[in-house]
């Protein structure tokens, strides 16, 4: 059972924001500061990505690990409250997720996924999108 009322958790959920998130802020200033430069939510995408470098054909998504469910993340849990419902929501998010990447790999176009919880190391994270952009096997 939930311990907000409807209106306490309708209103914590609008808050909820799905770009211009700080994990997205933070990867957008990143990319920047290595030199990169791109364009943010371009809706003629599959998934409309966070950032797309169109010189490079590569996008990169910000998924936050709760609402993508990151395997092996502890941040991939279950709510204990309308389970169904949750379980339902997330796994379809992640099938959406993986059928977005498909479709932009036909579309010839590179897709790399940065976890939330990639970001509590950023000297690595830069490693891995360096690596990315410069050739390295999507992700």
């Amino acid at each position: 059972m939930d311990t907000l009322s409807r209106a306490e958790r309708s209103a914590i959920m609008s808050r909820v924001r799905a770009k211009d998130t700080r994990p997205e802020l933070a990867v957008r200033r990143l990319v920047y500061g290595m030199g990169y430069r791109y364009r943010l939510h371009r809706r003629d995408l599959p998934g409309i990505p966070d950032l797309v470098l169109v010189a490079y054909r590569k996008v990169i998504f910000v998924h936050g690990c709760f609402w993508h469910r990151h395997p092996g993340c502890a941040n991939n849990r279950t709510p204990k409250s309308r389970v169904n419902f949750w379980i339902r929501k997330l796994d379809g998010n992640r099938r959406r997720d993986l059928a977005t990447l498909r479709r932009l790999k036909t579309l010839g176009w590179s897709a790399l996924v940065v976890w939330e919880c990639q970001l509590r190391d950023m000297k690595k994270l830069e490693r891995r999108i360096r690596m990315f952009l410069r050739g390295g096997r999507d992700v």
